[in-house]
């Protein structure tokens, strides 16, 4: 039983059912989400892409890592957005290594492939493999000053006590010297979140319900989309956007072979969205051992990209 069987299954077994967000990205949710990113009330991508064109990031790194820079990226994707940063560090004359890590060669191999027009192969070299487990091969091999990217937001897919236990994870697989730049969605007007999570055009909607169409595919479901409805709610004193598949009505769906019973008006919950104060940024790096040396915020502040080094000198368990 593959991994995506027994997590849908088990999530589906409990109260309230919930899917895990990881399962989004098939083939399918993958074009999905592109389409999601190019849409005007999707200011997450807009804003970070501003935020790696700036000169000051740049100058940072030039300063911080001279020109000696291995460039680390769990969760690259397509490499778009890593594109703008890289092509930046090219222009203002920086050599370094670009190191995409991905449990997917498909995806590692498509990165590469649409990085190849602008930078020499040697300067990419992808990873096949998990994000920790590379990390620790890497230390095991040298001590070559790190930056290591999380972009996009991915951290948001985490709640507090999680973000920790990764963060944590993280600081444990750096050396004092190292940096790591994360991406994170900052707080803003309700109503400018909602719409990026739940746009009149309905494409996220779309995204939300592949989740029911690879199940149908991949595990012999029997889902029937127009009897779910995309909902994304968000709670301003938690900072927290969570988006549901509701059932429209009382229905029993087969999965696997295993029968679940939906009434109407329950929830399947797929994802959550976290959105950040920096006195909330600071607690989680505080707790993780991380300490904050800068950040870089879009022009109209929705969101930031936070560079952080360990906070003590010690050497790493892995």
């Amino acid at each position: 039983m593959s991994d995506f069987e027994k997590d849908v299954l088990t999530g589906l077994s409990q109260s309230p059912k919930r899917i895990s967000s990881r399962y989004f990205y098939d083939q399918n949710g993958d074009a999905i989400f592109q389409q999601i990113t190019k849409l005007p009330e999707y200011y997450l991508t807009k804003a970070e892409n501003e935020i790696l064109r700036k000169e000051a990031l740049i100058e940072h790194l030039k300063t911080y890592f001279k020109n000696d820079l291995d460039i680390y990226e769990l969760g690259a994707g397509d490499g778009t957005k890593t594109r703008i940063l890289l092509k930046n560090l090219k222009n203002h004359g920086l050599d370094f290594h670009y190191f995409p890590i991905d449990i997917s060669s498909s995806v590692l191999a498509e990165l590469v492939e649409n990085l190849s027009s602008e930078f020499e192969r040697e300067t990419i070299q992808p990873i096949q493999g998990t994000y920790f487990e590379t990390l620790e091969k890497i230390n095991r091999k040298g001590k070559r000053k790190k930056l290591i990217l999380f972009l996009g937001s991915n951290i948001g897919n985490l709640l507090h006590p999680e973000a920790i236990k990764f963060l944590s994870r993280l600081e444990d697989c750096l050396y004092y010297g190292d940096q790591v730049m994360i991406g994170f969605d900052l707080v803003k007007d309700p109503k400018t979140i909602l719409r990026a999570y739940d746009d009149p055009q309905k494409v996220t909607s779309r995204f939300n319900k592949n989740l029911l169409v690879r199940i149908n595919r991949e595990l012999n479901g029997n889902f029937k989309l127009d009897r779910f409805e995309h909902q994304a709610v968000y709670n301003p004193e938690s900072g927290t956007c969570s988006s549901y598949l509701i059932s429209l009505e009382d229905q029993v769906v087969e999965v696997s072979d295993e029968i679940f019973s939906f009434y109407k008006w329950e929830t399947i919950h797929t994802e959550i969205s976290q959105k950040y104060t920096h006195k909330v940024i600071n607690w989680l790096a505080e707790k993780s051992g991380l300490k904050s040396v800068a950040n870089f915020r879009d022009s109209q502040a929705f969101f930031a990209d936070y560079l952080f080094i360990k906070n003590k000198i010690d050497v790493p368990y892995c």
